[in-house]
């Protein structure tokens, strides 16, 4: 038997069964999507909800790393060489978000949420080493304001002169580490996915009541990172607290750090201050109703996130669009059986052979 025939073989069983798993799961994916109306926002109730929309930032957004995007997904991958890669550098995020179409708004907890986009930038080095154009790695905190437009727009805007730590510098060796731009030792290649403010999503997953959210800071993120997320025990005291009504107040709570506004300077009233200390001014009638409908959320308000019954699917484009997409990866799983069959009758003659001798 030839080994180099026999490894083929062998990964074509595996490649091609792993496709086919991966294409039912898109099919069953396409199957919700299809097979439920979608609700118009202003008109949802509690249950599972299919709502389409434009992407609108909450308190937060998200720098992405490889072109410095504002949004509020991503999912970004570099990896080294030509024929066989390897990922060199691997990170995915997600802040919570508002979806809105033309009856209102709808904020979407990502936590658990499954992510269908495509890569926006999917760029390799070039014949001499050099950076793809449109690179930009990021080169400061991975997190952003939520609606400060006029910040965004300043970024845009700002021209950045050579030398200034851009892609392939060593500013940002830092981040990325030492070699992970291209360089012409050893091509690279740079992907990347994300959901922006403005964009129109799909969103399939249940509508709750804000209150209904054991830990709304855990929810708010892809991976928090944090145990207490899916502690048991901790969820019986929220739950017990709930119903006993001895849930503290965020204003009880937190004092003047509740008040909309305040960690940036701007509070919508008057905070309790040492008599020593400076009043820091109001926030305008426009800031402070920006403020408000940022950071509050009324315990009664319905929002979308995953349950163990009703997974979230978060997916860019019109629902048409994010099935159509679904079923291209069912047949892209089906062709991963044909090679699987392909492979599996291609070792077992080779098998056969390695008897007979």
């Amino acid at each position: 038997m030839d080994p180099q025939l026999l490894v083929i073989a062998v990964g074509g069983v595996v490649g091609g069964v792993a496709l086919l798993a991966r294409g039912f799961g898109s099919y069953r994916e396409a199957a919700r999507i299809t097979d439920t109306s979608t609700s118009r926002i202003a008109s949802i109730a509690v249950g599972e909800v299919l709502v389409s929309g434009v992407v609108e930032p909450a308190e937060v957004t998200l720098v992405s790393p490889l072109q410095s995007a504002i949004c509020v997904f991503y999912r970004s991958r570099i990896e080294a060489g030509d024929d066989e890669r390897s990922t060199v550098f691997r990170e995915e995020a997600a802040v919570g978000f508002r979806v809105r179409d033309d009856s209102g708004e709808l904020r979407v907890f990502p936590r658990g949420a499954r992510f269908d986009v495509p890569p926006r930038f999917d760029e390799g080095t070039g014949a001499l080493g050099d950076s793809p154009a449109g690179l930009r790695l990021r080169r400061g905190a991975a997190y952003g304001p939520g609606e400060d437009r006029e910040a965004q727009i300043a970024a845009l805007l700002t021209v950045h002169p050579a030398g200034s730590g851009l892609p392939g510098e060593d500013a940002n060796r830092g981040r990325f580490g030492s070699g992970l731009v291209g360089s012409a030792s050893r091509a690279r290649h740079y992907k990347e996915a994300r959901i922006e403010p403005g964009d129109v999503v799909t969103v399939m997953g249940r509508a709750l009541p804000f209150d209904q959210l054991s830990d709304p800071a855990a929810a708010d993120v892809l991976d928090p990172g944090s145990p207490s997320a899916d502690d048991p025990e901790i969820a019986a005291d929220l739950a017990f607290a709930r119903a006993a009504g001895t849930l503290m107040d965020p204003e009880d709570a937190w004092g003047n750090a509740a008040i909309p506004g305040f960690g940036i300077g701007r509070p919508v009233r008057e905070p309790d201050l040492d008599e020593a200390a400076v009043d820091p001014p109001l926030a305008t009638a426009d800031d402070a109703a920006r403020y408000q409908r940022t950071f509050a959320i009324g315990p009664d308000a319905l929002i979308l996130a995953a349950a163990p019954d009703a997974p979230l699917t978060i997916a860019i484009g019109l629902p048409s669009v994010a099935a159509g997409r679904a079923q291209r990866q069912f047949f892209v799983g089906l062709l991963g059986a044909v090679v699987a069959i392909a492979s599996a009758m291609a070792l077992a003659v080779m098998l056969g052979d390695g008897i007979t001798r």
